[in-house]
């Protein structure tokens, strides 16, 4: 989406009010914002073409907007800014002593969590180099297709799969060719990003499609391990406004709750915001309680194959910033500490 410099700013100048206030951002507001040296007439103007995009939404019968799940998408490919933040004790408390990595984890997200204000969530390791042998779509119906994935060990899976768009046996047959030309000998890790985007321009209309094949493959290599998931702050939550409606607080508290819940919400194909954090708003998320928050991922790696995935649960109105900073921190210790620091067996999550 193109935007011109001056919506650009008035874009940010609302999320940054909201995301510090909490309040309905109106033009006046932003005339005492920004230093554009604009009336609240033209600024008006522009909030009527953003809210038109869709990018801005008005709650209320106020003049005030807030910003929609595309307008925080922009906020954070585009004009989020990462800060700086070095924090050894973090290092030190990782390197607190421990004899199982269950502790270790623990020991991550409780201080991620205290960092943050936000729940989080990380997964044991597992080993992500299991290779796909073949995958056979087969039309069902004409808007539904079973997917046959078969991987090594000649462990197979069907997985069910609706479609939007109607679909030919020509094409399922020549997505069937483009599928196994391509993926046919890769493991989890590398099936990039690089990857899927030029899957998605080869099978022009039926984009869902290929994400829900990816989604299968996915599913199918990482349930052949046992992923064991822990997590910490979940009662940080309800601190925020944005979730003072019961209902909806329950709804999040239980899905931190469920493994099954909370291992669908995890397993994502695509990266969102960088090769190393992954940021899913609203209603980005599959999981349908957490269509209300933002859901930031990052995988951490323990030797050849093993990887685990360690996130922040939080409402859409986060500080994105100091979220992901705490991420990458996180991950990177992680990483560090298992890879050349702490010799640590796995055995007991096996």
């Amino acid at each position: 989406m193109e935007l011109d410099e001056r919506k650009v700013k008035i874009l940010q100048a609302i999320i940054n009010n909201y995301l510090e206030t909490g309040e309905p951002v109106g033009s006046r507001t932003i005339s005492k914002y920004t230093d554009m040296g604009i009336s609240s007439a033209t600024i008006r103007n522009e909030m009527a073409d953003l809210e038109e995009l869709g990018l801005i939404v008005q709650p209320h019968t106020s003049s005030g907007r807030v910003p929609s799940d595309k307008g925080y998408r922009i906020y954070v490919d585009r004009l989020m800014k990462e800060s700086k933040m070095d924090d050894p004790v973090f290092k030190e408390d990782l390197l607190t002593k421990v004899d199982k990595i269950d502790t270790l984890l623990q020991n991550i997200i409780k201080k991620l969590a205290n960092n943050t204000n936000y729940a989080t969530v990380v997964s044991t390791p597992q080993y992500q180099q299991t290779k796909l042998k073949h995958i056979k779509l087969i039309k069902l119906s004409e808007v539904k297709l079973v997917a046959v994935i078969v991987i090594e060990g000649d462990i197979v899976k069907n997985h069910i799969i609706n479609i939007t768009e109607e679909i030919d046996e020509e094409r399922v047959e020549k997505i069937n060719n483009l599928l196994n030309l391509n993926l046919t000998g890769l493991s989890l890790v590398d099936i990039n990003l690089a990857l899927i985007q030029s899957l998605k321009e080869q099978v022009g209309i039926y984009p869902d499609l290929l994400n829900s094949v990816l989604d299968a493959i996915c599913e199918t290599i990482q349930s052949s391990d046992e992923i064991q998931l822990y997590t910490s702050g979940a009662t940080n939550i309800l601190k925020y406004p944005d979730f003072s409606d019961i209902d909806k607080a329950v709804d999040i508290l239980y899905t931190l709750e469920e493994k099954n819940i909370l291992q669908e919400l995890l397993l994502t194909t695509d990266t969102q915001y960088s090769k190393d954090i992954k940021i899913r708003i609203g209603n980005e998320n599959s999981v349908e309680a957490m269509q209300e928050c933002s859901v930031l991922t990052a995988t951490y790696k323990l030797g050849d194959g093993l990887v685990g995935t360690i996130g922040i649960i939080g409402p859409k109105r986060m500080n994105y910033e100091k979220a992901v900073v705490n991420l990458k921190q996180a991950m990177f210790q992680m990483n560090e500490i298992f890879n050349n620091q702490l010799q640590i067996t796995i055995k007991d999550n096996k």
